[in-house]
């Protein structure tokens, strides 16, 4: 974000909408010939929810029970007005796409009781179902507009947290997608709770937690749970009616002790990637795309350079950055030759 739009009051401000537009029109115009695949917006609950709910991230703005709403809500239109002047004025010449990548995690009910089964089902549509349901669909998820609308009345509030999308609007963003990107990179378990702090985690009355039994990464909130990635993509298919996916994002946290002998994320390769193709080839989920993060160990947000995603290791204290690949390289790239396990 440019530090001017941020005074103007960044993504809170629905003047962004259209300087998002001029500045989509500027990057087709000019690279449309030679990029056939945009995403306007990469993980937009992460801007909303850190940003400028929690103040985790930059601009550090402290305000979760209304401002990722409100975040969000400008996101969506700004995706919106870029997706419909690309499909109008760019796409039927330069026969590209477009479309949103979403970060997601699979939300597995913590017991067989049916308010944890149903606390699950609300954690997928208050985060999955945010960003996803509009683009489909052309509204929030039922279940968000009903739980923050009931919540804000109990707040005395005129009106929901949650803003709501005008039959224009709600026109503009149903079918603004030709395909759905998805970050999917670890599983929570969920269960139900009440009265919750204001706020996208409160609102939906879950409380989601990590199961000790399995396996870590560098990062806290990653656990390696292969499992879920075919679940998640399974219930894409089953709520969306099986769009275009595109895997945008999927990796695995080590350190520097790691080194280039990185074990580990060759596993998490292989195993999610062996889920993924249950759920193409058994499950016939609708998946063209498989990324990986990252080609190289980068500035990881807040982490810094202390948590490692590269499957290419960077020297940072050379002046040169040097690249070298990791065993993790060499498994995809012969993974993706020969289209097959060895």
């Amino acid at each position: 974000m440019p530090k001017t739009l941020e005074l103007k009051g960044g993504w809170l401000n629905e003047d962004l909408i259209q300087y998002f537009s001029n500045y989509a029109y500027f990057a087709f115009e000019t690279f449309g010939d030679r990029v056939k695949t945009w995403i306007t917006f990469n993980e937009a609950l992460s801007i909303c929810q850190y940003a400028y709910g929690y103040g985790y991230l930059a601009p550090g703005i402290l305000d979760p029970a209304k401002n990722p709403y409100i975040c969000g809500h400008t996101i969506l239109k700004a995706h919106a007005l870029a997706y419909r002047l690309y499909e109008l004025l760019f796409k039927p010449v330069q026969n590209g796409r477009c479309g949103m990548s979403m970060f997601t995690t699979w939300y597995e009910p913590g017991s067989d009781l049916p308010d944890d089964i149903a606390a699950a089902a609300r954690a997928l549509d208050f985060e999955l179902g945010w960003f996803t349901n509009p683009i489909i669909n052309g509204n929030y998820p039922k279940i968000m507009r009903e739980y923050i609308g009931k919540k804000s009345a109990e707040e005395g509030l005129a009106t929901s947290r949650l803003p709501s999308f005008d039959v224009q609007w709600q026109n503009a963003l149903k079918g603004s997608s030709d395909f759905l990107g998805i970050n999917h990179y670890t599983s929570n378990l969920v269960k139900a709770i009440s009265g919750g702090s204001p706020g996208w985690q409160g609102d939906q009355d879950t409380v989601a937690y990590l199961d000790s039994n399995w396996e870590s990464s560098a990062s806290f909130w990653l656990k390696v749970v292969p499992w879920g990635f075919r679940k998640i993509l399974n219930w894409i298919k089953n709520t969306y009616g099986n769009p275009l996916v595109l895997i945008t994002e999927n990796g695995f946290s080590d350190n520097s002790e790691a080194g280039l002998h990185d074990v580990r994320r060759v596993k998490y390769h292989k195993d999610y990637i062996n889920q993924m193709l249950k759920a193409v080839i058994w499950d016939k989920c609708n998946i063209e795309g498989y990324a990986v993060w990252s080609l190289l160990d980068n500035f990881e947000w807040r982490k810094g350079y202390t948590e490692k995603f590269g499957v290419h290791l960077v020297n940072f204290s050379d002046p040169a950055r040097i690249r070298t690949p990791k065993s993790s390289s060499y498994f995809l790239a012969k993974l993706f030759a020969n289209h097959e396990f060895s």
